[in-house]
């Protein structure tokens, strides 16, 4: 335990000693680092028992917590809470909520004022307390500012045996948590008195901040002459009153509304008659059943507007402002007739979601005028959505093995066996409320009548709703989920969009995610905000299905169709606001499946995105307004081998692009070596030369020195190289990879600085294509480049292959082909390493490379080598003197699923009294040593990589 013992002389006696990020004390807040919940977690799943002292408990941080248990239930760890009655603060369903969890002992302090607020786990040979301010409540653990202690030590140490000894006293002073003890507090329990508001006549309605944004942007337009604008405005956010107070400030002769659904256009009337006021004749309907022709706020069906008997009742310019609800709707037939009949002054478009998968252009039809965008996880940060609390749990799996997937059978998916773990999921991680109002999202109508039975039979009303029902009928049932009469409703895709039920608490996915639009149009139906609403629970059940990778990018609102980001976005919780994102261990491996198993970047998905790109912007986007929209990131443009560079993938898609054959390479060059932005430097250059031709090493070093970019002789000469393309002059196939880029420099060194080689500067000056693009990816480079660190040659926690590892240790020439384990140069080695190995590799391995604390790696040379190997003598001079001569850069990737890019940890230094030669099999001799980062992993990479 010697890391434990430098961590904890690092954090209490002298930063000398070696810390470790993990072990080593620290005063732990919501606001500096990760918010506690996360570190909490960490423990959670990294102990073998705990045991937790705390006063209070609030139900919207047990959602997230049963997720572990359950994880942790099925590895037989198993832990205990004290807590108690202390104020009343703890509701009854705090107590039925904790009892669900089949591996967790709960104990009732009988100490009057319990307040105690201490967990502590067991690794084993070390444990972790954590003492301060914060109870187990979602504000203490994900937002307040608290302050709370970590220390480490080992079992034996005298600050664990006093923790020890005041958990064993509190324990032996409490009762265990059981139906009588709960009954008996039911009965006396009195909520907790807060300050009432004093009553007064209802406020009238204002803007929110969202809508304040939004309507400033909106008069903007109109104010320069623009006829047509749309806003983007994630359900829930108040975009219906952001109409309502638009209309009101436009203030129209005659208003039109259109919307899809008659139920929704009669509650968009009662908001509008909230916010604008005056005689209820002003409003009326256009539907089957009602024509009121002459009301100056009008709210129609598309059905009954679009027909042309209706139409030629009104007159083209019958309204000055025409608003379309649902707007990514207008290019149906349906809206297509009605846009084309009337001449508003001004149309309004408005919609959650106004990316199609038909790669319909939904921005052109308002004149490509965005006059605001606020997305989910804006909407939860500004808190304006009531809170989610997001679980991915597997779905039910046979006795036999079968897994459900999108082509199991209606018996299976119907079957008792599933039907009760689905109702046993949905109890144990609960709901906010005294009882359940649900939607359940399925995929056949049959399926939806035949789960509609069964729930109701098992105790829990639930009706089935498809696009046959009613409207009445789908009224009905909302009224009766409303009063608490259902507890679920269960449909197919009929309330993706436009139903308006706030009292929601629990949205359950049994379906397979077939698009990521839907998928964010099912999770908003339950974000609304309503009284006594604090979350929503959303229970998606993930089975075998083929398009599981599209959830956490949907959650994440994710486009840039990045597979190392999907991979980290699945394997990390998420947490956006005080709302969740969790995956239990089957479901996220089955997600990681999925992606494996998906080309994020094929041709048809960029295809895709780039039309929706296009169709915002209404012209052609470049690799700039990707990185700027938050699109799919220029890197999968650069990446793909399919593509030589930007222009070659706009030649693809019909775009007319010119460029002769050294412009192509010129180009490729760029897009495939520098534009990824790890080091500004050769950028930063180019960047000079666009703008003025030449460059001087003053202006150069002027330019490197405002950004922050460090400069030495050697990084001056690796410049030289690799813009002289002499860094690519090695073997790659048939040809160099300097003749694949052109064979010929970019950039000339002159005596006083650079400029452009002179066919580069011709074309340049000739071909407006190439200077675009070639000026595209710079600016585009440069921009990627503020995510590393320029002082440094690498940044830790950032992702290198081999080839940028050698371009950025200034060595002359790309040796990466050949450099496979490590490459011992004459001051520096990377060494890669591939931690996590398939089974088949593992019965392969002679040895292992082994994460033994966080901060120490077991590494072995190559074989057959020997203490005496000229090699291993050159990494281990200077060990001995604590001055190594050769420094060691430590490059990890979890597994070769994970591609060639490896995650930088930083330096590291050999453990001296680890070195020792093994024979790892006949004539395999190599030689072992221990790895001791100079740096302790942050929890981000640790639980990347090694957990």
């Amino acid at each position: 335990m010697e890391t434990l013992k430098n961590a904890i002389l690092n954090g209490l006696y002298d930063q000398r000693y070696r810390g470790h990020e993990l072990l080593g004390p620290a005063l732990l807040d919501n606001q500096s680092g990760d918010p506690l919940w996360l570190s909490l977690r960490r423990e959670l799943l990294t102990c073998q028992s705990f045991t937790w002292a705390v006063a209070f408990i609030t139900p919207n941080m047990l959602v997230p917590f049963k997720v572990v248990m359950a994880d942790l239930a099925a590895k037989g760890v198993s832990g205990t809470i004290i807590t108690g009655e202390y104020l009343g603060f703890n509701s009854p369903t705090v107590f039925s909520e904790l009892m669900k969890i089949p591996n967790l002992t709960v104990r009732i302090a009988q100490a009057a004022g319990f307040h105690a607020k201490g967990y502590l786990f067991d690794h084993g040979d070390y444990q972790t307390a954590y003492v301060g301010s914060a109870n187990f409540t979602r504000a203490a653990l994900l937002e307040n500012a608290e302050w709370v202690l970590r220390v480490s030590s080992v079992t034996d140490a005298t600050l664990t045996k006093q923790v020890e000894r005041q958990l064993a006293a509190l324990e032996q002073a409490s009762q265990p948590l059981d139906e009588h003890w709960l009954a008996d507090y039911r009965a006396k329990w009195m909520p907790p008195v807060r300050p009432q508001a004093k009553h007064t006549s209802p406020a009238p309605v204002t803007p929110n901040a969202m809508q304040v944004a939004a309507l400033r942007e909106l008069h903007a337009l109109v104010a320069a002459g623009a006829h047509r604008g749309l806003v983007v405005s994630a359900t829930g956010t108040g975009k219906t009153y952001l109409g309502a107070f638009a209309v009101r400030d436009f203030r129209p002769r005659r208003f039109l509304y259109v919307v899809h659904r008659e139920q929704i256009a009669r509650k968009s009337l009662a908001s509008f008659r909230r916010v604008i006021g005056g005689p209820d004749s002003d409003y009326g309907m256009l539907t089957g059943d009602r024509h009121d022709w002459n009301a100056k706020y009008l709210f129609a069906t598309v059905q009954t507007l679009s027909q042309p008997a209706v139409l030629k009742n009104l007159a083209p310019t019958a309204f000055d402002y025409v608003l379309v609800d649902e707007a990514h709707r207008v290019t149906a037939p349906s809206y297509r007739r009605v846009l084309d009949r009337f001449r508003p002054q001004f149309w309004l478009g408005m919609t959650a979601t106004p990316d199609r998968p038909d790669n319909q252009d939904v921005y052109a039809a308002f004149d490509y005028h965005l006059a605001y965008e606020i997305r989910l996880q804006d909407a939860l940060e500004a808190g304006m959505l009531a809170p989610f609390h997001y679980v991915g749990v597997q779905d039910y799996v046979t006795p036999g093995g079968e897994q459900i997937n999108d082509t199991s059978s209606l018996r299976r998916l119907v079957a008792a066996d599933r039907v009760r773990y689905v109702l046993q999921q949905m109890d144990y991680y609960g709901y906010c409320g005294s009882q359940p109002r649900g939607l359940v999202f399925c995929s056949r109508q049959d399926e939806a009548h035949e789960l509609a039975a069964m729930f109701s039979a098992a105790g829990h009303p639930a009706v089935a709703l498809t696009n046959t029902d009613s409207p009445s009928r789908r009224r009905d049932a909302v009224d009766r989920l409303e009063a608490g009469k259902l507890e679920y409703i269960i449909t197919v895709d009929l309330f993706n969009e436009g139903i308006d039920i706030p009292s929601l608490n629990q949205i359950v996915m049994l379906r397979n995610t077939q698009s990521a639009i839907v998928f964010l149009q099912q999770l908003g139906r339950g974000l609304r905000k309503y009284p006594g609403k604090d979350y929503v629970t959303v229970l998606d059940f993930i089975g075998n299905y083929k398009n599981n990778y599209l959830i956490p990018l949907a959650l994440n609102h994710d486009t840039s169709r990045d597979v190392d980001r999907a991979r980290a976005e699945t394997r990390l919780p998420g947490i956006i606001g005080v709302s969740t994102i969790n995956f239990d261990r089957v479901a996220t491996a089955r997600i990681l499946t999925s992606l494996a198993q998906t080309k994020l970047d094929s041709m048809r998905v960029l295809r895709q995105s780039y039309q929706e790109l296009k169709n915002r912007l209404g012209r052609v986007p470049y690799l700039a307004d990707f990185y700027r929209y938050g699109s799919t990131a220029p890197q999968v443009f650069a990446g793909n081998p399919r593509l030589a560079h930007y222009g070659s993938f706009l030649n693809k898609v019909g775009e007319r692009v010119a460029l002769q054959s050294n412009e192509n390479k010129v180009l490729s060059f760029v897009t495939k070596e520098l534009l990824n932005g790890k080091r500004p430097h050769e950028l930063l250059l180019l960047d000079e030369l666009l703008k003025h031709g030449e460059c001087s090493t003053a202006r150069l070093a002027e330019r490197w020195r405002t950004a922050g970019a460090y400069d030495t002789p050697a990084v001056r000469q690796s410049v030289a190289d690799i813009l002289s393309l002499s860094f690519f002059d090695v073997k790659a196939g048939k040809e160099t990879k300097k003749a694949r880029y052109g064979g010929r420099a970019l950039v000339d060194v002159t005596p006083d600085g650079y400029r452009w080689h002179a066919p580069v500067a011709a074309a340049l000056d000739n071909h407006q294509d190439f200077r675009r693009l070639l000026t595209d990816a710079i600016k585009t480079g440069l921009a990627l480049s503020q995510t590393y660190d320029p002082g440094q040659p690498f940044t830790r926690g950032q992702r290198y292959d081999r080839r940028d590892v050698c371009r950025l240790l200034n060595w002359p020439q790309d040796v990466s082909a050949p450099m496979y384990g490590y490459r011992v140069a004459d001051d520096e080695c990377p060494i890669f390493i591939t931690y996590h190995k398939t089974d088949q590799e593992r019965r392969n391995a002679v040895y292992d490379n082994e994460l033994r604390d966080g901060q120490s790696l077991r590494w072995y040379t190559r074989s057959p080598r020997h203490l005496n190997s000229p090699e291993v003598q050159q990494l281990l001079a200077g060990v001995d003197t604590g001055h190594p001569a050769v420094t060691l850069l430590l490059f990890v990737k979890r597994s070769d699923a994970a591609g060639k890019q490896f995650y930088y940890l930083g330096t590291a230094k050999i453990d001296p009294a680890s070195v020792r030669e093994e024979q790892l099999g006949p004539k395999k001799a190599a030689v072992g040593m221990d790895l001791i980062l100079d740096r302790p992993l942050t929890p981000r990479l640790y639980g990347l990589l090694f957990d």
